[in-house]
């Protein structure tokens, strides 16, 4: 379970020491990367040098209606700083507006940013605040994009359920990953997750999961 999970700390009151202790953390149970926020890149990717933990960073967090330019300069940004892993949400305004051109042109462009430097992109639906027919629409779009991962949610507003993720591996294309996040905070629920389909775990719980 180790080597499925995200040690993730994203709440406004992080700080160096706590960065420092998630990476410590990371180090010494294995887990499969960090994930904290922007401001903090440069100090993870030092701590987490030469150790094989990945270092992934949010992009347009929580509410992804910053514009596609911005976005992308958050990724240069963020892989320049050496994270391996962007955790972008998509325009959920753009959505709510039936602005699809729009969805389409946004997704595709962070995508394929990360993609052209070798980096792994997971698209943020947030799944909890969707119509049943815009899920629909968006999982179909990604399956054209292809990002690598498809992400429940920002884990402010949940998302992480069985019957989410069983959705979500039952329609989206299989070279497309799942990464479940938002309120998984023990080792039964992540399992039952990962049964459902997900292919990585996204927690603050890390610790509690595998100990």
């Amino acid at each position: 379970m180790n080597k499925l999970i995200d040690h993730t700390y994203l709440a406004p009151d992080c700080t160096s020491a706590i960065v420092n202790r998630i990476c410590a953390e990371a180090i010494a149970y294995e887990f499969h990367a960090v994930c904290i926020p922007p401001f903090f890149v440069g100090q993870a990717a030092k701590a987490l040098s030469g150790t094989g933990v990945k270092l992934a960073t949010v992009v347009a967090f929580p509410y992804g209606y910053a514009e596609t330019a911005v976005k992308v300069q958050e990724i240069r940004r963020a892989l320049e700083g050496g994270a391996d892993e962007l955790d972008i949400v998509i325009n959920l305004s753009a959505v709510k507006s039936q602005d699809w051109a729009y969805v389409i042109q946004d997704i595709t462009v962070v995508a394929t940013t990360a993609r052209l430097k070798g980096k792994v992109s997971k698209i943020i639906i947030e799944i909890s605040e969707l119509t049943e027919a815009e899920r629909d629409r968006i999982i179909a779009i990604c399956n054209n994009i292809k990002p690598n991962f498809v992400k429940t949610s920002t884990g402010t507003k949940g998302g992480a359920t069985v019957e989410n993720v069983s959705y979500l591996r039952a329609n989206l294309h299989p070279d497309i990953k799942i990464k479940a996040s938002g309120g998984i905070r023990n080792k039964r629920s992540a399992q039952a997750l990962v049964e459902a389909g997900a292919d990585r775990i996204g927690t603050s719980s890390g610790l509690d999961i595998i100990k």
